[in-house]
């Protein structure tokens, strides 16, 4: 591996990480509420930690693959620690597991937190836990490909970030590796300034509109407020979430295709049907459920509060309306397989992804009918009008087993290690691991993390890295290969 050019990504992210801190100084010295300066001394602390590398190894290598697996799995946890320095230094969370489990938390967009009382948090601290999402949702290591150098090859590193889906949907729409981050973080930031004008034309103030848009396109779930989007019971709200979490959880190749006119690649990406589809029956069914157990007193609020908790949990967000967990049973069954499916490769969203379940079902189905109808048929699997090839139906086959076995292992181990019962055990790994943040039981959306163990607390900061990186790249460390020449 190019451990000088390794250094220098890193570095360039730690100063990218700092500046962004910016942003919640100025928000600090709004509303003067006394975390000016741990803001502000930890952007210049995380500054000076990477100016050395920036400056002294300008001079590097190409990225090789191996060196971008390298700077994914070790980056994540590089600015997770150094992003909760600002909390550390005020006092809010002056434990360092903690702070690293927010920021994780926060970067890889699951929205799980540790903090009993949110609404006691000043506004500054609070902004820079909401911009966790704004930097993570498109993966701040896409933003820090920006500011490489041309034949750094920064292609590496978003590959090894991005979802396994995106190798199956072979989504690549710009030759040159910076227009693709430019135009990629163009569309992400348009939709998030639209999100924050509708919602303040609704009345929402500013900062919260701020906060929740930076939540809701990178469908991540931190809210400044306890009941999160249930604090305001506002319809308006809930809709414009809605609408953004799907949006969210689209592939953003479509929204390139769409600006430059072809509208025929949305009718014809299979991943995109089939997203709807799920939607579509899984609100469907959840609203039905609650109006037939009158939870709610009209048809329109079922269909409001089934839609936002299928569409959060779906596209991966962990925004909440309501306590689902006082929900008929057969309503939280539903949500529970929800927490398995996850939206469209190439998204902000985590989870297996849509295009696995489409590629798995059609395979199922071709191999009945080899073996019971047409033995002698040779069945071809497509997707967007395109045969798939054997390797990829395999690697969607084992990206899903995987995921299966590590919500298990995982349950088991966090069950001896936290002495919790086992729907809170497994409910916290689904929901690190799929980048969900709520979950049912202990961590359920009227609780938090907070009473979880330090190992524990580790254990589920590394399945949200697992989870966000779309867990080959954070696996394949481990494999004393990888290691080798």
């Amino acid at each position: 591996m190019h451990f000088s050019s390794i250094a220098y990504v890193l570095g360039t992210l730690l100063i990218v990480t700092g500046s962004s801190m910016s942003l919640p100084v100025i928000c600090s010295l709004y509303y003067n509420e006394g975390d000016l300066f741990s803001i502000l001394i930890s952007g210049i602390i995380i500054i000076a930690l990477g100016l050395p590398f920036w400056r002294f190894f300008r001079k590097s290598h190409e990225l090789n693959i191996k060196d971008g697996i390298f700077i994914v799995a070790f980056g994540w946890i590089l600015i997770s620690a150094v992003s909760g320095l600002p909390f550390m230094i005020y006092g809010s969370i002056p434990s360092f597991t903690d702070a690293f489990f927010e920021m994780m938390s926060g970067y890889t967009t699951s929205g799980a937190t540790i903090l009993t009382d949110i609404e006691v948090v000043p506004h500054g601290l609070l902004f820079w836990r909401s911009e966790t999402h704004l930097l993570g949702g498109m993966g701040f290591l896409t933003l820090t490909v920006i500011f490489l150098p041309h034949g750094m090859g920064g292609l590496r590193i978003f590959r090894a970030e991005s979802s396994p889906g995106q190798v199956i949907t072979k989504e690549k729409f710009i030759p040159r590796n910076r227009d693709t981050m430019i135009w990629l973080w163009g569309i992400y930031l348009a939709l998030n300034l639209l999100e924050t004008a509708l919602l303040c034309f609704g009345g929402m103030s500013l900062f919260d509109s701020l906060c929740h848009s930076f939540g809701t396109v990178s469908t991540s779930g931190y809210s400044p407020y306890n009941a999160s989007i249930g604090f305001y019971n506002n319809a308006y709200f809930d809709w414009v979430i809605i609408i953004f979490m799907f949006l969210g959880g689209m592939t953003f190749v479509l929204f390139y295709q769409m600006l430059k006119g072809d509208w025929k690649a949305l009718k014809i990406n299979t991943e995109f049907r089939w997203y709807v589809g799920f939607i579509l029956f899984f609100c469907g069914v959840v609203s039905w459920i609650l109006f037939k157990d009158n939870t709610y007193s009209s048809l329109m609020d079922s269909i409001r509060y089934g839609t936002f908790q299928v569409m959060s949990i779906l596209t991966t967000t962990g925004f909440t309306t309501a306590d689902y967990e006082k929900w008929p049973q057969a309503a939280q069954m539903f949500l529970f397989a929800v927490c398995f499916i996850g939206a469209c490769a190439g998204s902000t969203t985590s989870g297996i992804k849509v295009v696995h379940y489409v590629i798995i079902c059609k395979y199922m189905v071709a191999a009945v009918k080899k073996i019971f109808l047409q033995p002698m048929a040779v069945m071809s699997i497509r997707l967007n009008q395109r045969p798939v090839d054997s390797s990829i139906i395999d690697l969607s086959i084992c990206y899903f087993i995987v995921n299966i076995f590590m919500v298990l292992a995982g349950g088991c181990f966090m069950v001896l290690v936290d002495n919790m019962d086992y729907l809170t055990g497994m409910s916290s790994v689904i929901a690190t691991l799929m980048n969900i943040g709520p979950g049912f039981g202990a961590v359920g959306p009227s609780q938090n993390y907070a009473h979880i163990s330090d190992v524990g607390k580790w254990f589920l900061s590394w399945n949200m890295l697992v989870g966000r990186v779309e867990m080959f790249s954070a696996l394949v460390i481990f494999y004393p290969s990888f290691w080798k020449k």
